[in-house]
């Protein structure tokens, strides 16, 4: 099993920028699929953006496409994304999710999350 700890979430004001981190340990890191979701209060949790076990090919939402960023490094076991241009209606807690097999934006077919970072975004 893997498990995963999120950093990096905090306070920005809209339009600025913010990067958060996902390490792993456990089980081998660079061979699963890594998807960040997110979750508002009262809201369902929702598919951000994910990345396959090669980095080769990444994937978005349609409402963060062209503002955010995913990327990992294997060598670290630890994915990264990279927020820019925030609105304050992407304010949620982050979830990194990790599950082996192809890519997948369904957050029940995870079977390893961490604990979740907050992010606020001020307008």
């Amino acid at each position: 099993q893997v498990q995963l700890v999120e950093s990096g979430g905090g306070l920005v004001q809209a339009g600025g920028s913010l990067r958060i981190s996902c390490v792993a340990s456990g089980r081998t890191f660079s061979s699963v699929v890594v998807g960040w979701f997110r979750q508002a209060p009262g809201k369902e949790r929702e598919f951000v953006a994910g990345i396959t076990w090669s980095g080769t090919r990444t994937y978005y939402a349609d409402s963060v496409k062209a503002r955010f960023t995913i990327s990992r490094v294997n060598a670290k076991d630890t994915v990264y994304l990279q927020m820019n241009s925030l609105k304050p209606e992407d304010t949620a807690v982050y979830y990194c999710a990790a599950r082996r097999g192809g890519y997948s934006d369904d957050p029940d077919r995870y079977d390893a999350w961490g604990q979740g970072t907050q992010v606020t975004v001020s307008s």
